[in-house]
């Protein structure tokens, strides 16, 4: 479970233009004044490290962002923080590494590939990337290596672009990068997804050619490809929160906390500028609907990846109602099977190919009527034992 602390909300001080926050800032969200006091007591409630989130948590006074950290480190001996970097300084890298906090950092390539990450002007704009560009060679410097989140779009992973990237990506490589998240653009305009979101054959063509890439690298590695490998062969209790049939209204692995010290969901669910009241507890309606859906409705029924994908990340899910599968499921689907191929190459039974995956299915269909969610392992467990 992950706890993000939102000091500030949404709030930013620069506008993607794909961001899927942006629904929620264009509705008006009011962001009341922030108090260390109650950040602190929710938190505390949770029981858990937390990661600072935003918008953009480095918006917080220097002083308050130290206290934060400084409190965080004492209780539980780590934090974190996701930004997009444009803010870090000397003093920030300092309080990062005293209070060992593990750094994630959002950009989309070099030079004009990260121009959907706009400060406002291309000046202004080529300026910020610049500036995240020396925060990452700073903190590898300094031994306090970031993880990156990129998005793919068409300023930087149609066919012509991916050259470049490749090159940046050997480049974070040399300077000691080891993990970065890829993104599919998300956005709930459509003037956006028009202009800059990629076709389901261009992003595939794009993942694979990080894949392909990643072969050659030192020690960059792409996160989801090793969750995919993972997923097929049953090993699902390590992976990312979208493939772990995530609660769209009270999104379990992710507990988030506002300044005044509100819980809240992940914002990846909060759709044409609604944020979603949590939950007090979770539910599978989702996943139940998907396994008996058809495909052409929306559903996932007789996929043989189902159980591996559970329909991805309900943030994600067709014309944003979280009861249908991913948008991307063409993708999705196209790196499994890719990945599948690769398994039974290799000699492995990938579990989309045993003869009792049906069985399986039904088996943690029944687990979440009754209101669990087991990982693989636990299901196979279960089920042997029972057989």
């Amino acid at each position: 479970m992950v706890t993000e602390v939102r000091p500030f909300g949404v709030r930013c001080n620069i506008r993607c233009h794909y961001c899927y926050q942006n629904s929620v800032r264009e509705a008006g969200e009011s962001v009341p004044a922030y108090s260390l006091d109650l950040i602190k007591s929710s938190v505390e409630r949770l029981g858990k490290p937390f990661a600072l989130f935003g918008g953009e948590p480095l918006l917080m006074p220097f002083a308050d962002l130290e206290d934060l950290l400084s409190w965080g480190f004492e209780r539980f001996g780590r934090n974190s923080i996701q930004t997009n970097a444009t803010l870090i300084a000397d003093r920030h890298i300092e309080v990062f590494k005293r209070y060992n906090v593990s750094v994630g950092i959002s950009i989309d390539g070099p030079g004009e590939l990260n121009g959907l990450r706009s400060a406002g002007s291309s000046e202004r704009t080529s300026a910020a990337t610049e500036k995240t560009t020396s925060a990452i060679r700073s903190l590898c410097q300094s031994g306090l290596v970031p993880s990156l989140i990129v998005t793919l779009h068409r300023l930087n992973a149609t066919q012509d672009k991916l050259p470049m990237m490749n090159e940046w990506f050997r480049s974070l490589d040399g300077l000691g990068i080891r993990t970065t998240r890829l993104h599919i653009l998300e956005s709930d305009s459509m003037e956006v997804r028009l202009k800059y979101a990629l076709t389901a054959e261009e992003n595939l063509r794009a993942f694979l050619n990080f894949h392909h890439l990643e072969t050659s690298l030192e020690g960059l590695s792409f996160d989801v490809f090793a969750d995919i490998k993972k997923l097929l062969l049953a090993q699902d209790d390590k992976v990312a929160c979208v493939w772990r049939a995530c609660d769209p209204l009270s999104t379990p692995a992710v507990q988030g906390i506002d300044g005044n010290g509100q819980r809240t969901n992940c914002g990846r669910t909060n759709k044409e500028g609604v944020a979603y009241v949590k939950a007090d507890s979770i539910g599978f309606e989702r996943y139940v609907a998907l396994f008996h859906a058809p495909q052409a409705s929306g559903g996932c029924n007789n996929c043989r990846f189902f159980m591996m994908c559970r329909g991805q990340c309900p943030g994600t899910a067709i014309r944003g109602d979280w009861r249908l599968r991913s948008e991307y499921c063409d993708v999705w689907y196209g790196l499994f099977e890719h990945f599948e191929a690769v398994a039974v190459q290799d000699g492995k039974t990938p579990i989309s190919q045993r003869k009792d995956r049906i069985a399986l299915e039904k088996a943690l269909l029944s687990e979440w009527l009754a209101g669990r969610n087991p990982t693989l392992p636990q299901l196979l467990q279960t089920t042997t034992s029972r057989s």
